[in-house]
């Protein structure tokens, strides 16, 4: 969890009112054991922001563990080294510094904030999180009670069960088909051993990606790298197989008590180094990614079924899926589905037009620099970079790549990518004419 002291709220309230921009000047540097990192120097304000991220995230839970790496994540600012969990917190707020721990399926990720004035402390409390965490057992406790908190009331978000019932069909025996959280029972079930075997796991140098911006020198940097992440051990656990997805079109229906239905849809989506992404991302852009979508449009304006529709490409590291969400009331859940389903085989059979080919490229060159807007967040951008080997000038070409693709391209794509026969619904409600055994 993230907190931030005063001081360096001031701070981010200037680097975020910097104008947004699409061109920044990324360095490589490699520290002097190896360790390579990204930077964009900005001097003009004493603050450097730091994102760190291990590969793998939650998918590297040890068989019966579930929520193991999640649980630990949520450890790791909970004393270190030294100091407890208050004496930490003291310590991270007497340096307005900001730190935040978060995990996904694909990674586990470290965001840093910290003034140039208090740099090698902040620096040195971060690596003491990173290297030494505590676990202490009265942590391990309350943060295992806030994690079962939430899971309790995961139980009652129709949201929530909609996607863990997708993921499981989608992903099967796959980490990806269950919730990286875990559950009731493994949670409870995770020992301290569990935790430290967690971190062992993932904390290691052949998976760790290192994005910097703000008041520091390439040199600088290389040194702050190597006292971060010098001692951590060369490798860490395997990495699970890619996913095979099992998809087939048709609708799995929750019942649960509410009088409005939640629909998750989706179907295998696209890698996101396939030559053919940008294509792809304009054609689901259209379809599905905007309030001047065709979703929105034939659902929401023409036939008011709904107050908002979406479909995106979702590509992960280990498998790639085409996904969107609806919500609508019972009686007319099945009417959306319908539509959602008629504009998939529509898209999929004849492609866009000119006009919508246009105005996706002009909203999608448009938005891109506005990603930009602030440091913390571009240190982010450049972490994914590198998750995704995109080049180290992507920033600069990324709205060339949009604007070369072409309409045969985007239709092309289209009638390969959008698969109406794949497409499976989700549903968690109590939905009139739908049947709770459809599949």
């Amino acid at each position: 969890m993230m907190r931030f002291a005063p001081a360096v709220a001031f701070v981010l309230g200037l680097v975020t009112a910097v104008p947004a921009r699409a061109e920044v000047d990324i360095q490589e540097v490699t520290s002097p054991s190896g360790i390579t990192a990204w930077l964009v120097e900005d001097h003009t304000i004493p603050f450097t922001a730091l994102e760190i991220r291990f590969r793998g995230g939650t998918s590297l839970d040890a068989p019966g563990k579930r929520g193991a790496i999640y649980l630990m994540t949520g450890l790791l600012e909970e004393g270190a080294g030294d100091l407890d969990a208050r004496g930490f917190a003291t310590a991270r707020e007497e340096l307005a510094a900001s730190f935040g721990y978060d995990s996904s399926d694909d990674d586990v990720s470290i965001s840093a904030k910290f003034l140039t004035e208090n740099r090698d402390e902040a620096v040195a409390l971060l690596r003491s999180s990173l290297v030494e965490p505590r676990f202490d057992q009265d942590a391990v406790d309350r943060v295992r009670g806030q994690v079962l908190s939430g899971l309790a009331s995961d139980e009652k978000d129709p949201d929530d069960i909609a996607g863990k019932t997708f993921a499981a069909q989608i992903f099967g025996e796959h980490p990806y088909g269950t919730p990286g959280k875990g559950t009731l029972a493994s949670v409870e079930a995770l020992t301290r051993d569990d935790i430290v075997a967690a971190h062992a796991a993932v904390f290691a140098r052949d998976r760790v990606y290192v994005g910097a911006v703000g008041d520091i020198t390439p040199e600088e940097l290389g040194a702050i790298v190597d006292e971060l992440l010098a001692d951590l051990p060369e490798t860490g656990a395997d990495m699970p197989p890619p996913a095979e997805l099992q998809v087939e079109g048709g609708t799995t229906v929750v019942p649960f008590e509410t009088p409005q239905s939640v629909a998750l849809f989706g179907q295998p989506g696209m890698a996101r180094d396939d030559p053919d992404f940008f294509a792809a991302m304009i054609a689901t852009h259209i379809l599905g990614g905007t309030g001047e979508s065709r979703l929105m449009r034939e659902v929401r304006v023409k036939r008011g079924l709904t107050y908002g529709v979406y479909a995106y490409l979702g590509p992960k590291d280990l498998a790639s899926i085409l996904v969107g969400r609806v919500a609508s009331a019972n009686d007319r859940i099945a009417e959306a589905i319908d539509v959602i389903g008629d504009e998939w085989a529509l898209i999929a059979a004849d492609g866009i037009t000119a006009e919508e080919l246009e105005a996706a490229k002009t909203y999608l060159t448009g938005a891109y620099p506005l990603r930009f807007k602030g440091n913390g967040r571009i240190a982010g951008i450049l972490v994914g970079m590198q998750m995704e080997d995109l080049p180290i000038d992507y920033i600069a070409t990324r709205n060339d790549k949009v604007d070369a693709v072409t309409l045969e391209d985007v239709n092309r794509v289209a009638a390969d990518l959008f698969q109406p026969e794949n497409l499976h619904f989700v549903v968690v409600g109590m939905p009139d004419g739908l049947d709770p055994d459809t599949n």
